[in-house]
């Protein structure tokens, strides 16, 4: 997408902020922690509030304030006025009370944040070299279960806030052919097969998945009461010649791909054609990069590449519906639909080419 030149001022202070945009950033995160941000909000009726008055309000010294509201102004997340009274600017406002945005920051302070640092180690050597700040795994995903709980919490809001929103609808197409097993590839935490077990009362779910992620999810599930329609298989897809039994009327893989490399994701897909018949069904929800209407969501989603890149896996990325379009091709099989679900997904419905 071209961009309007930039004046060379205006260029030079665009390159500033990046330069300091962690500091920024972490100042985002200081006046949330504290409640600083939510106070100046709350005190929004009384033409703003002095720096002297949250720091009585909240304890916090004078001092401490000082140097997180001064960059804050700088960089438009608060306004002080002509009485030196705080409000907060519209970005100020979304950073502390937009859904979308809590999850990103939370997600990018917690999970994402302190093995970035390695992201230069992990594009030279190939693998998620930032992960070690969390264990030693190959990739986050065998030690997804074992992360302490506030980084668990924000990784699977991350998740789910990007996938939930669409299974209402998705659902619709799911059981329009009225399918009596259902594969979930990738389950998590048994979401998605809550949502089909509630949706049904014939279905059966088999959810395949990594042992400490598909414990959890059963775990759930039995205690929703759906144990005697639920089964689990361990599956490591990145172990030579992963393999899943036949048998599914429908195939489920949602933003699952996006966490394999091109040569793993045809891999996955070859092994689902080969469980598959012809009358089988796959499915697959992306989120994809060349089909955001917004540029903040492309945005966001090249940022989240670069979080496969040094703490996922090292290998995978958001990808371009492009390549999707051609792994299945090569895979066996062909797209039968392709629709949009919400603002920024894709389910593309497969079958076997015969």
């Amino acid at each position: 997408m071209s961009k309007k030149e930039l004046r060379a001022i205006e260029a030079l202070e665009e390159a500033q902020k990046i330069a300091f945009a962690p500091f920024v950033f972490q100042t985002t995160v200081s006046l949330k922690k504290l409640g600083v941000l939510d106070f100046i909000f709350e005190n929004r009726d009384s033409n703003g509030i002095s720096i002297d008055e949250i720091s009585k309000a909240l304890s916090i010294s004078v001092y401490g304030l000082s140097v997180l509201l001064e960059i804050a102004e700088s960089s438009n997340i608060v306004v002080k006025n002509s009485e030196k009274k705080y409000q907060l600017t519209k970005t100020g406002y979304f950073l502390n009370y937009h859904k979308t945005v809590e999850v990103n920051l939370n997600f990018t302070n917690d999970v994402c944040y302190e093995g970035l640092f390695y992201l230069n180690d992990a594009i030279k050597e190939n693998k998620p070299s930032g992960l070690k700040v969390f264990g030693n795994w190959d990739t986050i995903y065998d030690g997804l279960s074992q992360l302490n709980p506030e980084v668990q919490k924000s990784w699977f809001e991350f998740d789910h806030h990007y996938s939930d929103g669409i299974f209402d609808e998705a659902l619709k197409r799911v059981f329009k052919n009225e399918p009596k097993t259902i594969y979930d590839i990738g389950g998590n935490t048994g979401k998605f097969a809550l949502q089909c077990l509630n949706h049904n009362n014939n279905v059966k779910i088999e959810i395949f998945d990594l042992p400490g992620q598909l414990k959890k999810a059963l775990v759930n599930l039995k205690n929703n009461g759906f144990e005697d329609r639920v089964y689990g298989h361990e599956i490591n897809w990145l172990k030579p010649n992963p393999q899943i039994t036949k048998g599914a009327d429908l195939i489920w893989m949602s933003q699952f791909l996006d966490c394999f490399s091109e040569d793993q994701i045809l891999t996955i897909l070859k092994t689902c054609v080969a469980s598959m018949n012809e009358n089988t069904e796959l499915i697959i929800i992306e989120t994809f990069t060349d089909r955001q209407k917004f540029d903040n969501a492309r945005f966001s989603l090249e940022a989240t590449s670069l979080y496969f890149t040094a703490l996922a896996n090292g290998t995978s990325k958001m990808y371009p519906s492009t390549v999707f379009d051609s792994l299945i091709k090569k895979a066996g099989l062909i797209i039968e639909e392709d629709h949009q679900l919400g603002d920024y997904h894709t389910m593309m419905v497969c079958s076997k080419i015969l």
